[in-house]
């Protein structure tokens, strides 16, 4: 470890001096996390000299960010908090990391590289664009010009206001999750209190209650979570499922309190008292506020860059440019889809994919996004389900269910294709027209409550915009081709076939 840690210093530096910066560099990625990574790669691909330089704020290379809410807190190695690395699934071990210290240069031989290369400048904030001048200046005043730059600033996670206006002492209780330090504090916490409580019903909400409840059935830690909606993931998933989804929750050991609006939070005995509107009162020792991502648009100001009004990120076309030399990727974009319109996405996979459309773009590819990405939630590694498109439950859905089988978990599903982190698996490969499954599909509400595997169409219009593959895997490319053909569809059963949901 100690070794590690030393390669890691010396990527960063040359000496215990703050690093020489390059002055200048062909591309500029500013963010250091999932998107710009793929662009650096992509850019790479493509322009093999080329020469790269990633600036981040964060003390760590590039990562990603995934396992820091499921398969780290699975894990039995004790010192899980010092590798950081995990079990997928399927049992193969992996670190987060992109690649190792020994992948990068550093940053000032960044200029005088024969090859090129890409160099990460950890703990270091861009903080002005001047866009016609084609530099930018970091928070130490620091100025590097670029021919191209990539904006990856990722996202802010939000907190509650009444949480904000509680005051310091409840804060210092209170973990908005997001980094790496985020995921050692917690563990780290988690391990010396009785009770936590996590404010939140969507992915990350969903996805830490289940980790510490299942953690809590060993060291009796009380895990609460509140949320308002009436069920878990109450937003994405149609009202049947979302209760079935709470029911599953409560099963890993966590209280759920629902329809939860917090009117205040105060400390009161070293507890936190957590105040509902409706008078119900919580006590805990810690926060965990889940409650969604603001992108961070800093940079928007001085660089006059539009910032999208309804659905917030820098404004982008469908080639995710801003500007003719700057491209925006990752959570901080809002781009126009080709298919769908323009929207906002918040995934591991839209940071792989749109990354990677920026870094090829930026070498000259002029290629629109076109390509859906897909997310994933496990809710541990029973229950696991992949989406595309719009899913949002205020939309018209229609379900068709199948009862499922011992292959059908995100662990089992993991160990036949061999990968852990599932959008890793995604190519850009387009389906081809699918076989349908000769078994007919049950009318629609057959198999009530047991919604064991299955497939939930959502519709704009009459038309698929969104699909819910719920325990079915490795069926992404049919889903993607169904929603980028755009057609209207008599029988959803019919359709539903495509994904043999029926076949045992």
């Amino acid at each position: 470890m100690l070794a590690a840690l030393f390669i890691l210093t010396s990527v960063a530096e040359s000496t215990p001096a703050t690093p020489k910066v390059p002055s200048h560099t062909p591309y500029l990625l500013i963010g250091g996390g999932t998107a710009s990574f793929a662009a650096a790669r992509s850019i790479r691909a493509r322009d093999p000299g080329a020469k790269v330089l990633i600036v981040t704020d964060e003390p760590d290379l590039p990562y990603m960010r995934p396992p820091l809410s499921k398969e780290l807190w699975f894990s039995d190695d004790p010192s899980v908090t010092e590798t950081l690395r995990f079990k997928q699934w399927n049992g193969k071990e992996r670190s987060i990391y992109f690649q190792p210290a020994s992948f990068y240069i550093s940053p000032e031989e960044l200029e005088s590289a024969e090859n090129g290369g890409v160099a990460v400048l950890t703990g270091k904030k861009v903080v002005h664009m001047d866009v016609r001048g084609n530099k930018v200046k970091l928070d130490d005043d620091t100025e590097i010009s670029y021919n191209k730059c990539l904006i990856a600033t990722g996202g802010v996670p939000r907190n509650l206001q009444v949480i904000e206006r509680a005051g310091e002492e409840v804060m210092k209780k209170t973990t908005l999750f997001r980094k790496i330090e985020d995921f050692k504090s917690l563990d780290k916490v988690s391990r010396n209190i009785q009770s936590i409580t996590i404010i939140g019903g969507g992915f990350l909400g969903s996805e830490l209650a289940c980790a510490l409840g299942r953690k809590s059935h060993e060291s009796g830690l009380e895990v609460i979570q509140m949320y308002p909606e009436k069920g878990n993931m109450g937003k994405v998933l149609p009202e049947y499922l979302s209760n079935w989804t709470t029911e599953k929750v409560k099963q890993e050991g966590v209280k759920i309190i629902s329809e939860a609006l917090v009117k205040s939070v105060n400390l009161k005995d070293d507890k936190l008292e957590i105040l509902l509107k409706d008078g119900r009162l919580v006590k805990t020792d810690h926060l965990v506020a889940a409650v969604g991502l603001e992108p961070n648009v800093d940079l928007a100001k001085s660089a006059g860059l539009e910032v999208d009004s309804d659905f917030g990120g820098f404004r982008v076309n469908a080639e995710l440019q801003a500007r003719s030399n700057i491209w925006v990727a990752g959570d901080a974009a809002c781009f126009y889809d080709i298919r769908l319109g323009r929207r906002r996405v918040e995934h591991h996979d839209h940071a792989v994919v749109s990354g990677r459309l920026a870094g090829e773009n930026m070498t000259g590819a002029n290629k629109p996004y076109w390509h859906q990405s897909m997310f994933w939630s496990d809710l541990g590694p029973d229950v696991g389900y992949e989406a595309i498109g719009i899913v949002d439950s205020s939309l018209p859905t229609v379900g068709v269910f199948a009862k499922a089988t011992a292959k059908d978990t995100p662990k089992a599903a993991t160990e036949k294709s061999g990968t852990g982190i599932r959008s890793e698996s995604e190519t850009e490969d387009t389906a081809t027209s699918p076989v349908a499954s000769s078994t007919p599909a049950p009318a629609m509400g057959a198999h009530k409550d047991d919604y064991g595997k299955g497939v939930i169409f959502y519709l704009r219009d009459k038309v698929v915009v969104g699909i819910i593959l719920w325990n079915v895997f490795n069926r992404m490319p049919i889903a993607r081709k169904i929603i980028k053909d755009g057609e209207e569809h008599a029988d959803l059963n019919e359709v539903a076939k495509l994904f043999n949901i029926h076949e045992d």
